[in-house]
């Protein structure tokens, strides 16, 4: 995602663990939403007890919390890439 020369220029350092931090906030994330569905199949086939809601109910809901920002600061490190490589082709 982000170009060398990251280890010159503390902007392009900066993008790169926040590149980093998004990836692994997304891979939370979905992990979250898979460990809930596969927990609800479980349910679905043997009876939902108590447990079994209370882990898809909390997988869900750290799939959303993990997901949501980690999704938003992938866009807005894509952005600023789109930015730096427009304004390197218009000579700016």
């Amino acid at each position: 995602m982000v170009s060398g020369g990251a280890d010159h220029d503390p902007v392009l350092a900066r993008r790169a663990r926040a590149a980093r931090l998004a990836e692994l906030a997304q891979r939370t994330g979905y992990a979250c939403y898979l460990l809930a569905v596969a927990v609800f199949v479980v349910g679905a086939v043997s009876g939902f007890s108590g447990w079994i809601v209370v882990v898809v109910v909390a997988a869900l809901a750290g799939g959303s919390a993990a997901l949501l920002p980690g999704i938003i600061l992938g866009y807005a490190v894509k952005a600023a890439e789109r930015d730096e490589r427009e304004e390197r082709r218009q000579g700016g």
